[in-house]
């Protein structure tokens, strides 16, 4: 089988991100953004999905963090777009229930090539650690658009902010893992009767 593997480069006035991906990975990971708690949930995103991902971002955080958080999502959804190829053999569709203490969340992906976001999570925290929380849904929304899926997060419980995010990241990391899988009845074709996802 063909690597499944992409790096990508992206530079604005604003950011510098250098992005490695490998699907079939172990869930290694190497991420820097310069914004600890965006750090730590991109190694929760790796380490459960078994994607590997190599990140480092360079932003304009002397302004605020939001460029640097978009930008981020943008970058590693284009990464991983690039690694999926024509998707062939892929699972397509990926769902988790995803619980922490309290916490749980519903995460249902589909890599359709029609990006779309549904978010219903209620954060009740302004901040986390140095994090604005308000950037959390930007950052799903980015990626989701650049990786091309359709991504539905729900909130089904939770009081504590670190918990309720962190189940939302564990949970797009075990769909992601389920739909970027290869299924071996059909390895050789694209799962869509058109016979092609949108590219």
């Amino acid at each position: 089988m063909t690597a499944r593997t992409a790096s990508i480069v992206r530079k604005t006035n604003e950011t510098d991100i250098a992005v490695e991906v490998n699907l079939d990975g172990t869930g290694k990971y190497e991420i820097e953004t310069g914004v600890g708690f965006l750090d730590h949930m991109l190694e929760q995103l790796s380490r459960h999905s078994l994607i590997d991902v190599k990140l480092n971002c360079k932003g304009d955080l002397h302004i605020d963090q939001h460029h640097t958080v978009e930008d981020c999502g943008i970058a590693l959804g284009e990464a991983i777009h690039k690694a999926l190829g024509e998707k062939r053999g892929i699972r397509r569709y990926g769902d988790a229930l995803s619980p922490m203490d309290e916490a749980l969340t519903r995460v249902a992906l589909d890599i359709s090539g029609r990006p779309f976001m549904v978010w219903k999570v209620s954060i009740p925290q302004p901040k986390l650690g140095e994090m604005d929380t308000e950037l959390f849904p930007h950052w799903f929304h980015s990626f989701a658009g650049s990786v091309g899926m359709t991504l539905h997060i729900e909130q089904l419980s939770g009081e504590n902010s670190h918990h309720i995010i962190e189940s939302c990241f564990k949970g797009l990391a075990r769909a992601l893992r389920t739909a970027t899988e290869i299924d071996q009845r059909k390895a050789d074709s694209v799962p869509s009767t058109k016979g092609v996802l949108g590219s």
